[in-house]
């Protein structure tokens, strides 16, 4: 990948930022964590929307994001507390500020342009890289750890799962298979041999629901977002509002069941408050401006 080509793939337009902007209800907010700081895009217009003594705390994974937003937010340096880490870590990284509770909490769950289209990041089938799949690059499996040495149970099961695979036995059979021979090295070389084995019907790749399992298994994604949401609702004052953005069901399905309990209170008393009774979809000019938010959903909480 050339330079110039990797500096495009650094041009992110952030997902329904109008509707993001309206439901955190800005004017009186002081301090915001930005749970998916990713490019720094909802940050800065959140921060042009806040007073100018307001703070958002940013949170990413990825450092070269990290590296991106800071120059992205240099005229609001002194508002903005960069956190290279999981948003599983808010509790743990806000103990480290002087801010004690916030105002609002937002999660932007999709992946960012560089993800899918710098290929060395091993996210997208589209480009031929590593089997990688990280979003912090510097520890745990990469997604060629977990194709070449799980076993076929739990290939099926995390592609059952995660993908919602209906051909998740066969696909793990042949995988264990192949891998004997030659193992899974690219995303390519996966995404080739799934086609070939299932066949290919229609636009979608028949690599994409195995794609999506085994990332979500690589960054343990779905459990990270239910322990985060339980810390985001103890961080947030009472007024203050938890914003979700999510892209697949299964993050919907953790988020919906998350804020309904804890507004209908079955265990203990009410909680939160739905803003959002169903979830919110991107406008029309939107999904034709920016088709990567077709998928979207957004939901809305307000802490009790």
């Amino acid at each position: 990948m050339t330079e110039d080509t990797k500096k495009d793939a650094y041009e992110h337009e952030s997902v329904m930022l109008n509707e993001v902007l309206e439901y955190l209800s800005l004017p009186k907010k002081r301090n915001v964590i930005d749970a998916t700081l990713g490019l720094g895009g909802h940050t800065k217009a959140i921060l042009e929307n806040m007073p100018k003594n307001a703070k958002v705390i940013g949170f990413d994974a990825d450092y070269e994001h990290i590296k991106v937003a800071k120059r992205k937010l240099r005229k609001f340096k002194d508002q903005v507390v960069f956190v290279h880490n999981n948003f599983l870590y808010l509790e743990d990284e806000l103990k480290k500020t002087r801010v004690r509770a916030v105002d609002a909490v937002l999660y932007d769950l999709g992946l960012a342009s560089p993800h899918v289209d710098i290929d060395d990041r091993g996210f997208s089938f589209q480009k031929d890289g590593p089997l990688d799949m990280r979003f912090n690059q510097k520890e745990g499996l990469t997604a060629a750890d977990v194709v070449n040495d799980y076993s076929e149970k739990e290939l099926l099961r995390i592609f059952k799962e995660y993908g919602e695979e209906k051909r998740s036995r066969r696909i793990a059979q042949e995988i264990r298979k192949a891998r004997k021979s030659k193992p899974f090295k690219t995303t390519k070389q996966l995404a080739d041999f799934i086609e070939k084995i299932v066949g290919r019907k229609g636009k979608i790749h028949p690599a994409t629901r195995v794609f999506q399992a085994l990332r979500i298994e690589v960054n343990k994604e779905l459990d990270v977002l239910r322990e985060s949401l339980k810390q985001a609702v103890s961080l947030v004052k009472p007024g203050g509002r938890i914003v979700v953005i999510s892209y697949h069901s299964l993050e919907d399905r953790i988020v919906k069941y998350f804020f309904r309990d804890l507004a209908r209170g079955a265990e203990t008393k009410p909680v939160l408050k739905l803003i959002t009774k169903k979830p919110i979809a991107p406008t029309n000019e939107e999904i034709m401006q920016n088709p990567r938010s077709r998928s979207a959903k957004l939901r809305v909480a307000e802490k009790i």
